[in-house]
């Protein structure tokens, strides 16, 4: 891209592409390319048999069959430049056959007219140089192949219209002139169509690149909107997505968990080691959470200040209060320092657990209502300890 940047900004007749940017240009052009090539063979193979016939019904025999074994050199040349440019092959070996073939297409249709001789002479080397300008003008090809396209119709118009009978050298001489600064702004109008293309390839990549920026600013800034930035995990508005995509049967209509936990005691954990102490207990909190989760389809996230929301879908209600006391466990038995606590001089967690079989019967926000009960009752009972929700549990 710094390659892009540079060349747009420097002026555009100065357009040069090499390395990666020319590969990538000539691959990303080459079906348009090939398909106009092999159109334009056709149209002169198809336009060389019509010549062929309406000759063999308008001229004297003796004149037709003259320009006949020429005229047969046409066809098999541009078929087979046509039949090379069906696929994609080595970029060069389809440049010498592109060449090749035009020589034999020029050289055929000069030698029409020089066989039958007389009007016939001239009129078929002016025609050689018309093919050959609306090649150069219609082949989106390198300028080094243009050139050489157009170096050889100059050459064989001027070696035939030197052995002319009946044009002398030096109007030879002016024709040739004449046609060659024809062809040579043919070519030059060629070039210019060629970096205007260039141009337009490289506006496509910068445009192409600055939406993939454009797309990856957005990404990030979607999953900052979405994560909590101290640990890392969800935030309560992405729990809250999660939890209507699951409830819209975005997901399967199944049994599903919920759990609300909450570290015991944090405020005073802060009030005595300091924010940073606690910070650093939320994060590692989380980072127990996450790795207590059964898979992918759990959904963690940070719902308060010290309170974490877990959805599990499927499973059963031992498997949650199993998932539960594995947090619980963990967090106690990573040793986070909380002296102020009156429950352990560590951090511990409370969990408040709820379970349904079905999330058909009941709406998200009734079930963090149980949660929340159910974690109200395990700190009325002590803290560091999970309570699953009954129906019979007391209101908050």
């Amino acid at each position: 891209m710094a390659e892009v940047e540079r060349l747009l900004q420097g002026r555009t007749r100065d357009i040069r592409l090499k390395g990666e940017l020319l590969r990538l240009f000539q691959e990303r052009s080459w079906s348009r390319t090939a398909k106009i090539i092999r159109s334009w063979m056709i149209w002169v193979t198809l336009l060389d048999a019509l010549t062929l016939g309406l000759n063999a019904i308008l001229l004297p025999t003796a004149i037709a069959l003259s320009m006949l074994a020429p005229a047969c050199i046409l066809p098999p040349a541009a078929l087979a430049t046509a039949f090379v440019w069906r696929k994609p092959r080595a970029f060069q070996f389809q440049g010498i056959v592109l060449i090749i073939g035009m020589l034999f297409i020029l050289l055929s249709v000069a030698l029409v007219g020089v066989n039958a001789g007389g009007e016939f002479y001239e009129r078929h080397l002016n025609i050689m140089v018309f093919v050959a300008i609306t090649a150069i003008i219609i082949f989106a090809i390198p300028l080094a192949w243009t050139t050489t396209i157009a170096a050889m119709a100059l050459g064989l118009y001027l070696v035939f219209q030197i052995r002319n009978p009946s044009v002398e050298l030096g109007s030879s001489e002016a024709a040739a002139l004449f046609f060659a600064s024809g062809i040579i702004a043919t070519v030059v109008s060629r070039r210019t169509m060629t970096i205007l293309a260039q141009k337009t390839f490289l506006l496509e990549l910068r445009d192409q690149s600055r939406v993939m920026e454009l797309a990856d600013a957005n990404g990030r800034l979607e999953l900052l909107a979405r994560t909590d930035p101290l640990t890392g995990i969800a935030n309560r508005r992405s729990m809250m997505e999660m939890l209507n995509h699951l409830w819209s049967g975005d997901m399967e209509r199944e049994g599903v968990a919920m759990l609300m936990c909450d570290i015991d005691h944090f405020k005073m954990l802060n009030d005595s080691l300091g924010h940073g102490e606690g910070d650093r207990c939320l994060v590692k909190v989380a980072g127990i959470i996450q790795s207590s989760m059964r898979g992918n389809r759990d959904l963690v996230s940070r719902y308060g200040g010290e309170e974490f929301l877990i959805v599990l879908p499927g499973g059963g209600e031992e498997e949650a209060v199993a998932v539960a006391e594995r947090i619980r466990d963990g967090v106690e038995t990573a040793s986070l320092p909380n002296p102020a606590s009156q429950v352990s001089p560590y951090a511990t967690v409370s969990v408040g657990v709820v379970h349904v079989p079905d999330v058909t019967t009941i709406l998200p926000e009734q079930l963090q209502n149980q949660a929340d009960e159910a974690l109200y009752l395990a700190k009325q009972s002590g803290r560091n300890r999970v309570v699953l929700y009954k129906a019979s549990l007391p209101n908050a």
